[in-house]
């Protein structure tokens, strides 16, 4: 597939590579323009390329940087057409994005993101760790392979997500319509947990829509004082442990 990459981080980058990988012609865009990604891009296999160009002649957009600036991209995906999916990536963390009233009332973070861009979204490796996706991924039916949800309105469009997950290593799941997409959201049982097919399911069962902002701020603060001491494994172990099931 061809796909175009919006945002160059640690998520956006590793994706690009993964799916450089796995065959996929990927674009690579960042805020700054091209010449800023040029040399990531260069080194991923990518093509640096400008936000706009990144949408254009492409079987699918990922659209990976902070939720905050979402809809600064209103215009440059308004040309998109409507059957390239476009894939969100993102999470709401307050004290990084400020607060958007709307998503403290409970609405998912993907439905607001789909009002901002004008057209729906698929919801997709928003709930897993850029050390999980760079470094944990598996051949297509290996035993224990972790999984993503994948959340979407549109069956296409989640087809195409949801090949791209296995493309990155991953089993998809599918997780439901993009109302139900906060079951995926920081501070709930299947967000940034590491867990198999078998296992995740149950764990967006499980979510409880009024406790998870609490455990999202909870978490962050922890990191936030831990600073460089947390490790990939102690933030695993942690979410797993505040946000299990009461």
């Amino acid at each position: 597939m061809k796909i175009g990459i919006i945002g160059a981080g640690h998520l956006g980058a590793t994706l690009a590579r993964k799916l450089v990988a796995a065959g996929h012609d990927v674009k690579l865009a960042a805020s700054k323009g091209p010449d800023a990604v040029r040399d990531r891009a260069t080194e991923l296999g990518a093509v640096p390329v400008a936000s706009a160009q990144a949408v254009q002649d492409v079987d699918a957009v990922i659209v990976s940087i902070p939720l905050a600036n979402i809809p600064d991209l209103a215009p440059v995906l308004a040309a998109v057409p409507p059957e390239v999916p476009v894939i969100d990536t993102s999470n709401y963390y307050p004290m990084r994005d400020g607060a958007i009233s709307a998503l403290d009332g409970g609405m998912p973070e993907s439905v607001w993101v789909s009002e901002q861009l004008g057209r729906p979204v698929i919801k997709a490796f928003n709930a897993v760790l850029a050390h999980t996706l760079a470094a944990r991924g598996q051949p297509t039916g290996t035993a224990g392979r972790l999984a993503i949800p994948v959340a979407g309105d549109d069956p296409r469009g989640k087809a195409v997500a949801m090949a791209l997950v296995d493309a990155a290593g991953f089993d998809a799941l599918d997780a439901g319509d993009l109302a139900g997409s906060w079951r995926q959201q920081p501070g709930t049982p299947a967000y940034c947990t590491e867990l198999t097919v078998e296992e995740l399911r149950p764990a967006l069962d499980a979510a409880d829509q009024a406790r998870a902002p609490a455990h999202r701020e909870a978490l962050i603060q922890e990191f936030i004082a831990r600073g460089d001491t947390a490790t990939h494994e102690d933030m695993v172990a942690r979410n797993r442990a505040v946000t299990a099931p009461r």
